[in-house]
């Protein structure tokens, strides 16, 4: 139980209807989970308003409504009336949860490209160091043993607070999260100061329907991060970092290969090692050291300067920080998979053709005897991205390998088709093998010394959707199979 007006107590909001003088069971914002003496939050949703449920819910026993617009309500409801009620949900699950954040060091990170790989990477630190870190990402929730499955980069508000408290009892000292622009947008993260916010880089991503309407409201919403912490960590080589921290409030660090930057990437190296692929530099400015990471191309080195920078705040030795940086992995992300000492085979997440193309421009960096990629595409999506991915792999890759992703309702043989499309574009070789195991065996059972092979699409995902069912199929375990068949 929680005392409405101590759930308020952050929040500007006008009494509408009866008082604030009364006890609140439970924090609801989807109206099929109100219960008896509920607040019940009116969230303006893309598919529905939650403002036409107030009956509804008063009808299940709510004590209480949180709205923004006017509404007609029973007279035994209390009705408070806020200008966002987005933002009213994160200030009021603050206070349900008893502000947790303020009892971790929350650890922020935004960008279009490598959130994912620099979470793990200071999470990897920072426990190294003997904190015990928490993670909130794309992929997972991590809190201490327990691993939740992701829906969103950013969870709902509400969310985010229920895993704070859960760290803050588990015994975390702190939390590395990535940071969406739509979580930004949506004030998923209101309502607490991050320790530490990081900016990676920024691409035209995620303009269109349903997100931001223009590249300049994609990196105004990136830059809230940015007075919202203690501590703001930029790459200065990203050509649009000063129109994103534009108005900061923070103090400011910057990383990069620029000679302006405090932390600064020197002499970087490739570095090819049976089954593995890594990057090697000096880091110079507020850390000099080398650095070795087996995770190829250039973006480690920004996501391991990062990392670097972040540990630095906590007084990590750079004993820790390089041992760390060897160990850290994220599943799916460019994972390397040793079955041979002879070639190179990684799992990696790419599923459009900007995330293919960066991955496979990187690999062609090693100079592997072939670049071999396999890949499928999703059903029930666009088209054009089965064409764009079918043309970027022909042109880039010696050899592709076209097989089934998740096929959904569609046939995977359409998919396959319009693949080649795409492909034939190209003078690039390919073979069609429908059946991803038959596909990855293919692959291992030829591959060449020197070669470098690229299994794409599936990442971290461990099932494979057909016709509305969910079917397991992890292409790790695939591996050890055919290893063994082999």
């Amino acid at each position: 139980m929680e005392h409405l007006g101590k759930l308020l107590e952050r929040l500007d909001y006008k009494t509408v209807q009866g008082n604030t003088d009364i006890e609140i069971t439970e924090l609801a914002y989807d109206s099929r989970k109100v219960v008896e003496g509920c607040l019940f939050v009116c969230i303006k949703g893309t598919a529905v308003d939650g403002h036409i449920f107030v009956k509804e819910a008063a009808e299940k026993g709510a004590a209480a409504v949180l709205v923004q617009e006017e509404v007609e309500a029973p007279p035994q409801l209390t009705v408070i009336q806020v200008e966002d009620t987005r933002y009213g949900l994160a200030l009021t699950s603050c206070a349900w949860f008893h502000h947790p954040a303020e009892e971790l060091n929350v650890i922020g990170i935004t960008g279009t490209k490598g959130k994912t790989t620099t979470t793990y990477m200071v999470k990897s630190i920072l426990e190294h160091a003997g904190y015990k870190t928490g993670l909130i990402g794309t992929i997972e929730a991590i809190i201490g043993d327990e691993v939740i499955p992701a829906n969103n980069t950013t969870p709902e508000s509400y969310i985010v607070q229920k895993y704070f408290r859960k760290m803050v009892d588990e015994g975390c000292k702190c939390v590395v999260m990535e940071v969406s622009s739509q979580g930004l947008m949506m004030h998923r993260t209101a309502g607490f100061t991050f320790e530490i916010g990081i900016f990676t880089n920024m691409e035209p991503d995620h303009i269109g329907p349903g997100e931001h309407s223009s590249f300049e409201e994609y990196m105004s919403c990136k830059g809230l991060l940015f007075c919202q912490c203690r501590t703001g960590i930029v790459n200065i080589d990203d050509k649009h970092w000063e129109q994103v921290l534009k108005g900061h409030t923070c103090t400011l660090e910057t990383i990069g290969f620029s000679e302006k930057a405090d932390l600064r990437a020197v002499n970087p190296k490739l570095v090819r090692k049976p089954g593995c692929l890594g990057v090697s530099y000096t880091a110079e400015g507020a850390v000099n050291t080398q650095i070795e990471v087996d995770v190829p191309g250039k973006f480690s080195i920004y996501n391991s300067l990062t990392a670097i920078a972040v540990c630095r705040h906590f007084k990590v030795t750079i004993e820790d920080i390089k041992r760390a940086l060897k160990e850290a992995k994220v599943k799916g992300r460019i994972e390397m998979v040793r079955v041979s000492d002879d070639f190179t085979l990684m799992i990696d997440y790419a599923h459009n053709a900007m995330s293919l193309e960066s991955l496979l421009t990187t690999l062609k960096e090693y100079e592997p005897k072939r670049l071999v990629c396999l890949f499928g595409c999703g059903g029930n999506r666009s088209r054009l991205r089965r064409y764009e991915m079918g043309e970027v792999s022909g042109t880039l890759a010696d050899l592709t390998v076209v097989t089934s992703d998740n096929p959904r309702f569609e046939e995977p043989q359409a998919i396959i088709d319009d693949i080649k499309t795409g492909i034939a574009k190209t003078s690039g070789k390919y073979v069609e093998i429908p059946d991803r195991k038959e596909a990855i065996r293919y692959v291992i059972a030829n591959g060449q010394p020197g070669d470098i092979i690229v299994l794409a699409g599936k990442g971290h995902e461990d099932y494979q959707e057909i016709k509305g069912r969910k079917y397991p199929m992890d292409e790790r375990v695939l591996i050890r199979e055919i290893l063994e068949e082999l």
